[in-house]
């Protein structure tokens, strides 16, 4: 099954909060022996911006390629800096932060307009 590419903006224009992931374990890397402070920040992040109702999606390379590919800034930074790119954040279309995740005062401030 085929999904054109105005599908795809459409869904991806009503999503306020986009994460690039780098390669983990799993969707969250919320697994394996030892549990990273910063993945399960950026969960609790993930899950305080959902319940005020802010769509969040999360991506990963291995398991949404084509959320990779059909952004043209993010294949951008990724040839430009490899994986050390990794996370992109991106808010409204604009990308917030490029090699970290931001808190959630950045996330805020960005969704409020404020440049961060």
């Amino acid at each position: 099954m085929s999904v054109d590419r105005t599908t795809i903006k459409r869904q991806l224009a009503s999503i306020a909060v986009e994460l690039f992931d780098p390669p983990m374990c799993c969707p969250t890397g919320l697994c394996g022996p030892a549990l990273d402070q910063t993945l399960l920040d950026v969960n609790d992040m993930v899950l305080t911006l959902k319940a005020e109702g802010i769509a969040v999606e999360r991506y990963q390379m291995n398991n949404n390629p084509n959320a990779f590919l059909s952004n043209n800034e993010v294949m951008s930074l990724l040839r430009e800096r490899q994986l050390a790119a990794l996370p992109i954040t991106i808010v409204r279309g604009r990308i917030i932060k490029v090699g970290a995740y931001p808190n959630l005062a950045e996330i805020k401030e960005a969704l409020n307009g404020g440049i961060v």
